[in-house]
């Protein structure tokens, strides 16, 4: 029995319904579920294990460069949001609020926090006074709550896991450094970790995060070739600070606002593993973050001896540093070949009886589906060059898919045009930096302004839209 058709025929092939496919993935392979409140979802122990791998990896680089957690209150006071203006505008429609406490009406409305921007900013109101109180690199995991009328798994919650960043600097170049640090580490995780190809770029100002001065992201391309953001660093200069009254004196002993950076990224990660990687017979994950990333399975295990090999050998994996399960069950070998395949578990070892004569076992990897059999004694430097094997291919794949599907174009009609063509893609253009014009290339050309990309090419060209002169190198795409 090669495959269990009942778990093959359950999903979308990807080119049919990539958007069935992406969902039947989430559920078949017990990522999440759906609860009875529209929005919010279940993350499922599988799925979950994913973010706390993610987490734990963030977090040991975080605390690498300096920063340390907290855990700020889940509720705002309405009074304490609108003392930044643009920053509560941008929010307003996506804000949840609590009325009563109990049966009583409150005398003021709370948010459930949709970011914690105010949060902070209040509280280091009440630390921070002196240059030596610089700077406060601070770090929140927690979800938030945005009211959105439109949902999907991973992609767009209500209320989501995430972490957040928030910095306090003593001078502008500091907030910058800062800002441009923090999108290194997450342009690095999703290429070293996550095996997703980035383009690291800057918002336009139309795109940038309400009340930041600048706005920078990692853009990646899922397979379908829409753009996803997969994390953003924000510089706000000294604006939260001026409506906070955050000041600190310096070592001039005059007054100075603090210079202010908030960063961020979320679940929405997982998403993008799945629309990167996965393929028509369920997950393809990568092996620095999959939940178990070498599945044993004893073949013919009721014959003497297999089981007890299995389990020698799922000992030694795990005492060399892998996550390793052995799959013992009375289920065929054929469904749980089935069954890895959908979880995308990066690497499958089988040892059966002839095998164990051999002194050899099977090692069948989930990217290419290539078979190797490798010596018992080569088991665990086997193991440890086929998942550094493996994360590489699966880079270069996605990497692939990037450079083919990304284009350049000189006016909004061939964008357009290659757009259609290719049902997405990345196309490069000049931009005169006019708002008018972006717009107006949502409308005519159906895409939006991804990013500005920080390697700008430095060569002149004209506005797709305006025929102006400019030099500034903008990408367009279609995104979650």
């Amino acid at each position: 029995m090669a495959k269990d058709q009942r778990q093959v025929d359950a999903i979308t092939a990807r080119d049919v319904d990539f958007a069935q496919w992406f969902t039947d993935v989430c559920k078949k392979a017990e990522l999440i579920d759906y609860s009875s409140m529209k929005g919010m979802f279940i993350y499922r122990p599988y799925g979950y294990a994913i973010w706390e791998n993610m987490q734990r990896e963030l977090d040991r680089q975080f605390k690498a460069t300096g920063h340390e957690n907290v855990a700020m209150p889940m509720l705002i006071p309405e009074s304490l949001l609108q003392k930044e203006k643009d920053h509560v505008e941008g929010f307003a429609p996506e804000c949840a609020w609590v009325t009563y406490g109990g049966s009583e009406k409150l005398e003021e409305r709370y948010c459930i926090r949709p970011t914690s921007e105010t949060l902070f900013c209040e509280h280091y109101k009440n630390i921070i006074h002196s240059h030596r109180d610089l700077p406060k690199l601070y770090n929140q995991w927690c979800s938030v709550l945005r009211w959105e009328k439109t949902s999907r798994p991973f992609l767009r919650h209500r209320e989501f896991l995430w972490q957040e960043g928030h910095t306090m600097h003593a001078t502008e170049e500091e907030a910058r450094e800062e800002t441009t640090r923090m999108l290194n580490v997450y342009a690095d995780f999703c290429e070293n970790y996550l095996a997703m190809p980035v383009t690291r770029g800057r918002k336009t100002d139309k795109e940038k995060f309400n009340g930041a001065e600048e706005t920078y992201c990692v853009e990646c391309m899922m397979y379908d070739r829409k753009a996803l953001q997969a994390g953003t660093s924000h510089y706000f200069g000294d604006g939260f600070a001026k409506a906070f009254d955050i000041t600190f004196t310096g070592a001039d002993n005059q007054l100075h606002y603090p210079h202010q950076t908030s960063w961020g990224v979320s679940t929405r990660l997982i998403g993008g593993i799945i629309m990167t990687h996965g393929d028509d017979n369920g997950l393809v994950l990568p092996p620095r973050v999959a939940p178990i990333q070498v599945v044993v399975l004893p073949i013919a295990m009721h014959k003497g001896g297999v089981l007890e090999k299995a389990r020698e050998l799922k000992d030694r994996l795990e005492k060399a540093g892998l996550r390793v399960k052995l799959d013992d069950s009375d289920k065929a070998p054929g469904w749980k070949f089935a069954e890895y395949e959908m979880r995308g578990v990066p690497l499958r070892v089988e040892i059966g009886p002839k095998d164990i004569e051999k002194d050899q076992c099977c090692m069948a990897r989930r990217d290419t589906g290539e078979k190797a059999f490798i010596p018992l004694a080569d088991l665990e430097s086997a193991a440890a060059k086929l998942l550094d094997e493996i994360h590489e291919n699966m880079f270069a794949m996605a990497k692939k898919n990037l450079e083919e599907n990304t284009f350049t174009a000189e006016t909004w009609e061939e964008v357009k045009a290659l757009i259609e063509k290719n049902s997405g893609g990345f196309v490069h253009t000049k931009w005169c930096g006019s708002l008018d014009c972006e717009l107006a290339m949502k409308e005519k050309a159906g895409v939006t302004s991804r990013c500005m990309p920080l390697a700008q090419s430095g060569t002149a060209g004209k506005c797709p839209v305006c025929g102006k002169d400019c030099a500034t190198d903008i990408i367009w795409g279609v995104a979650y």
